[in-house]
């Protein structure tokens, strides 16, 4: 399925129709600055997290964070999986151990085969060490530990990189046959075909066994980076919360609408929004 035109300013989300919002039956988002501030999770994004679940809305959370820095989270929050690291692996509530939020176990699954990520491990070693000699101020991001698929180059989270030294960063991953996006706080390079959108396709498939582009009136995707465009561009209905704003210059495919608040007050605004109008 081919995206919609890219330039399009969003519309404020208090325009979004009462029956566009009630066809929504469950919400992909990203995690940091779009539920997080300062990479913790705000209270009006958790609660309202605990809004959609308790109305039967189960939010599935896609973000380029490790798997290690994920898994706390995917047992502690009321969402149905966290996909990590760009769509390469799975953390899901393993029902048979007690899987619910905040209890049982979780159960990870990779969109690759073992020899696969075995065979990559060294490359991404290597490229990660190329970037960091050739970007002058370059650091690994400090989850790094936890990360078995990619790599990620802070340039906002605990240090800060002028936009010449992302763009060379990019560069460098995509010279080396790597994919690499730019969220809020990092830069991640991995190799594979996965990505954000193939993560949504493979939780729904996984966990409700259909196909995502048979229904996607039923989803909504919620961002607020450049990394989220993707996935803008696909969903008929896509919401930024307000620090998308932040962007501006380097967005190319816009959401529909723009929540009026920034990162977890806007997801809640957005959260309200869809529970108004069941």
């Amino acid at each position: 399925m081919s995206s919609r035109p890219t330039l399009a300013r969003p519309r404020p989300l208090a325009d979004l129709p009462p029956d566009l919002a009630r066809r929504v039956h469950g919400v992909f988002t990203d995690i940091d600055d779009t539920l997080t501030c300062d990479g913790a999770i705000t209270p009006d994004a958790l609660a309202a997290l605990q809004r959609l679940h308790d109305a039967g809305v189960p939010v599935i959370a896609i973000t380029g964070r490790p798997m290690g820095w994920s898994e706390p989270f995917a047992r502690a929050w009321p969402v149905a999986a966290i996909v990590a690291e760009n769509g390469a692996v799975a953390l899901l509530h393993d029902a048979a151990h007690g899987g619910g939020h905040g209890e049982g176990q979780v159960r990870i699954e990779y969109a690759q085969d073992e020899p696969t990520r075995a065979r990559n491990t060294q490359r991404l070693a290597a490229v990660a060490q190329h970037v960091l000699r050739e970007v002058e101020g370059s650091t690994l991001a400090r989850d790094s530990a936890g990360r078995v698929t990619d790599i990620a180059i802070d340039h906002a989270e605990f240090t800060q990189l002028p936009p010449q030294q992302i763009a060379k960063v990019v560069e460098l991953m995509r010279a080396s046959g790597m994919n690499a996006t730019v969220s809020s706080i990092h830069i991640n390079g991995w190799f594979g075909t996965h990505d954000k959108l193939s993560g949504a396709r493979w939780m729904v498939q996984r966990l409700y066994g259909r196909a995502l582009d048979a229904e996607l009136e039923r989803w909504a995707y919620v961002g607020d980076s450049t990394n989220d465009q993707q996935m803008f561009g696909h969903f008929p209905l896509s919401i930024g919360v307000a620090n998308l704003l932040d962007f501006e210059a380097q967005l190319r495919t816009w959401p529909r609408y723009l929540a009026r608040h920034a990162r977890g007050r806007g997801f809640a605004e957005v959260a309200d929004a869809l529970l108004a109008a069941r």
